[in-house]
């Protein structure tokens, strides 16, 4: 929006009722920014009649609105570009998307029989660019040759990251879908190497790695929490396998006051499409614990922050916690 200093401006979703997820939209706070790197929430932001309305005065003539803070193409590149340059890291180019954008892996460590294969993927929905902003949280710490932890993590794991595992998504702008329109986070059960080429390879190179741990990144526009979806309902779920499961949640909650356990998702809420879950798929193929981790599109209900939200640094910090939880995993 330009010339818009010091006037009141008013933006009305009529049609926001009708949105894939409009029990998204109560208690939901756009997000603006003057410079597009620092980004606050708009108080003006109220849902009412089946209609998003915004009310907002800017304080300059120039800003951008969003649904949460971006994470463009562009810094896609850059983190990539600096895993490369790092002497812990390769970029591995897995194939071709659905319109021929690289599909790109970050593999850090040297696979050895003794090192773990452990497996995170972000983004599968491009609109959840929060998990992006994780991944980018959990490299800088992962990849700093003088962090404790870091090195640790380093010495007994080969990490596995696929940062935006939708990069045409991501372009095109969509919420959850790839290029030809399929949910990849239902496609783990059969990918179709036309249709959703992305799961496809990503799964034809855990088949040949293995895989020891996994972590799916994802953001939910209706919960204002952080929590875990878990893999009870997988067929074949064992007490050893929810010993594993809890020791890891419990791991990670100690590294992360942000995240909680007493909200989530409902029993049964993925029935028959169970299996084409990645975090579901991955634990009945390979037995580990494998988690899908859901950050917020509005704000931390348990730990508010009313300017900000739930934003791409939060994001961050909590990327660079998870390797708490993984060296704790891995020591075991």
């Amino acid at each position: 929006m330009l010339g818009a200093g010091g006037k009141p401006l008013r933006m009305v979703f009529e049609n926001a009722a009708e949105a894939a997820y409009a029990d998204g939209w109560p208690g939901y706070r756009c997000v603006a920014s003057y410079d597009r790197q620092n980004w606050f929430r708009v108080s003006g932001t109220r849902y009412e009649d089946g209609r998003l309305i915004v009310e907002h005065t800017p304080e300059r003539d120039s800003i951008f609105y969003a649904y949460f803070e971006p994470y463009s193409h562009e810094r896609h590149l850059d983190l990539l570009c600096r895993a490369e340059m790092s002497p812990f890291a390769r970029v591995l180019n897995l194939g071709a998307t659905v319109e021929g954008r690289d599909l790109d892996l970050v593999v850090v460590g040297r696979p050895t029989p003794e090192r773990a294969p452990v497996w995170i993927i972000a983004r599968q929905h491009p609109g959840e660019t929060m998990a992006e902003w994780f991944v980018e949280g959990l490299l800088e710490r992962l990849l700093d040759g003088a962090d404790p932890i870091a090195r640790k993590v380093r010495e007994h794991a080969v990490l596995y990251i696929v940062p935006n595992m939708n990069p045409d998504g991501a372009v095109r702008g969509n919420l959850r879908t790839n290029a030809a329109g399929r949910n990849l986070n239902r496609e783990w059960r059969a990918p179709d190497p036309a249709a959703s080429p992305e799961v496809f390879l990503v799964r034809e190179e855990m088949e040949r790695t293995g895989c020891g741990l996994f972590l799916d990144i994802h953001g939910d526009e209706a919960l204002p929490y952080v929590f875990f979806s878990t893999a009870e309902e997988v067929p074949g779920f064992s007490a050893e396998a929810a010993a594993r499961q809890a020791m890891f949640i419990d791991a990670f909650a100690a590294a992360s006051p942000d995240f909680q356990r007493e909200h989530g998702y409902q029993p049964g809420r993925f029935g028959e499409a169970l299996l084409g879950l990645a975090s579901k798929w991955v634990a009945h193929r390979f037995g580990c614990v494998s988690l899908t981790l859901e950050m917020p599109f509005k704000d931390n209900a348990n730990l508010p922050d009313g300017h900000n939200g739930w934003n791409g640094a939060r994001s961050k910090r909590m990327g660079g916690a998870m390797l708490n939880a993984i060296w704790r995993h891995l020591a075991v």
